[in-house]
């Protein structure tokens, strides 16, 4: 198959596109800047788009995919701002309609848990939408829009809700890269919270491997979390990094509140996801 990757050079499409071209797909990275994704290895054809510009020729300037794996999605440092509802949402509705219109027959975008809002406990598809805050408003918005699309167009969607990752090459404001930075200065103690919140993490590596699975069914799969399944405390996995790399640093515990954006204790149910893998 044929796939066009959008938001190739962040921390998930550089992660995925090795894995979608080992498998054997033709794949097409759109990127603002090449600059941004020279330094991968990788045997693929690159784009530079701005998807925020007129997407009227864009289908074939991306060589006609056959999939659209949309994971581009900017401002996520700040999760209240409303920059997510007036400017991403519309401007990526805007692109995905425009490639479905003109051929596309797959489109899987990456979604949020925080589609879900301030609900706690194991979380699973069939729940109710809750956004509590712009970003995940205007994600779920972007899923609903697509489902109202596929009434007027024949495509399958695949609305991948991600928890939380790690692994090397993350974000700065990451926790995991945050403690990373913290040992490097060679500091000798790391302040976060009281770190007893429960939390859905998976590894980048198996995050990647289970999209591109979920993704290659070419199905219209609806949504589907990936997840762990699994909730785990904040200071645990905090533990486990120290651990696993051997980094010696004291834990400043309670030194940041916790954060009024997400509940206390929530993770994903793994369930759909299994029964789609296997």
């Amino acid at each position: 198959m044929k796939i066009a990757v959008t938001g190739a050079s962040g921390f998930i499409g550089r992660h995925l596109l090795p894995v979608l071209i080992v498998a054997g797909h033709d794949v097409i990275a759109v990127v603002r800047d090449k600059e941004t994704i020279n330094d991968l290895d990788v045997n693929c054809v690159i784009v530079e788009h701005e998807i925020s510009n007129e997407n009227n020729d864009v289908f074939e300037k991306l060589g006609k995919p056959d999939v659209l794996l949309h994971l581009a999605w900017g401002g996520l440092a700040n999760y209240y701002s409303l920059h997510h509802i007036d400017t991403e949402l519309p401007t990526y509705y805007d692109f995905i309609r425009s490639m479905v219109e003109s051929g596309v027959k797959h489109v899987a975008v990456i979604g949020t848990c925080f589609e879900y809002g301030m609900q706690s406990g194991m979380l699973s598809e069939e729940l109710d939408t809750k956004p509590s805050n712009p970003y995940g408003y205007a994600k779920d918005a972007l899923r609903k829009q697509l489902q109202f699309l596929q009434k007027e167009f024949d495509f399958s969607l695949a609305w991948m809700r991600l928890f939380y990752m790690h692994g090397e090459d993350q974000p700065g404001n990451t926790l995991y890269s945050q403690l990373r930075s913290a040992v490097q200065r060679g500091n000798s103690t790391f302040n976060m919270s009281g770190g007893e919140q429960l939390r859905d993490y998976l590894y980048i590596d198996q995050v990647v491997h289970h999209i591109a699975k979920i993704v290659l069914k070419n199905e219209d799969i609806g949504v589907v979390n990936v997840c762990s399944g699994k909730p785990v405390s904040v200071r645990r996995l905090v533990e486990s990094w120290k651990e696993e790399n051997g980094w010696c640093i004291d834990l400043n515990l309670g030194h940041y509140p916790y954060p009024d954006y997400e509940p206390f204790a929530f993770w994903g149910s793994d369930k759909k996801m299994n029964m789609l893998l296997k």
